[in-house]
Parts: C-alpha cells; sequence; structure tokens
C-alpha cells in the first residue's frame, strides 16, 4: 500500500477523458480563450448548450426542406417571401370654401 502511494506520486497523474466525461466536465485549461455560452436549438426543437467563439445567446440550425411533407414545405416556402406593402389611397374630398369664411376675417386699417 505504501508502496503504491509512493510510485504515484513519483508519476504525474494522467487524465481519462471519454466522450461522456467531456462533455460533461468543466474545461481543464490554465488559460481559457474567450468562449460564450451559447444555446444551440436544433431543428427537432431540442436544444444544447454549448460554448462558440462569437456572443450569441442562441443559434437556431436550419431545417431540412426534404424531410416536410408537400403541403409544409410549401407554407414554409410561402413564408420567406417578402410581403408586398399594401397601398393606401385616400380619397380627400376637397370641399372648402375660403368665401364661406370671409366674414371672420378683419381687415387692418
Amino acid at each position: 500500500m505504501l508502496l503504491k502511494h509512493l510510485i504515484n506520486k513519483g508519476q504525474q497523474q494522467m487524465r481519462c477523458i471519454s466522450s461522456a466525461s467531456a462533455a460533461v466536465t468543466r474545461l481543464h485549461r490554465s488559460v481559457y480563450c474567450r468562449m460564450y455560452p451559447t444555446v444551440v436549438v436544433q431543428p427537432d426543437g431540442s436544444t444544447i448548450n454549448i460554448r462558440y467563439h462569437e456572443p450569441r445567446k442562441i443559434i437556431k440550425l436550419p431545417l431540412d426542406l426534404s424531410t416536410l411533407s408537400e403541403a409544409e414545405r410549401k407554407a414554409r416556402l410561402e413564408a420567406r417571401k417578402p410581403r408586398k406593402k399594401v397601398k393606401i389611397m385616400e380619397e380627400v374630398e376637397d370641399t372648402f370654401n375660403a368665401k364661406k369664411y370671409m366674414k371672420y376675417i378683419k381687415k387692418k386699417q
């Protein structure tokens, strides 16, 4: 037992990293590069918390249109198209008669 303890002190400790522990633990670096916490939203709605080099809050991955039905695909493509501006034509009735208000105007003397 004592011999095992002395042997381990002389060696440098090696970390065992697997794909399961790498996603759960912290970054083991002496110098952290500038990374920002970001949420990645996948097309099915599930989310993943990652570190991203740009300061973004949410990154939404695009939806694969080939997996949708024909009706859903048409609805999505229609929503992408720019909407036409509605022009409102106002008809102004000009029934103003200046002679009607001449009696209220005073002449300067």
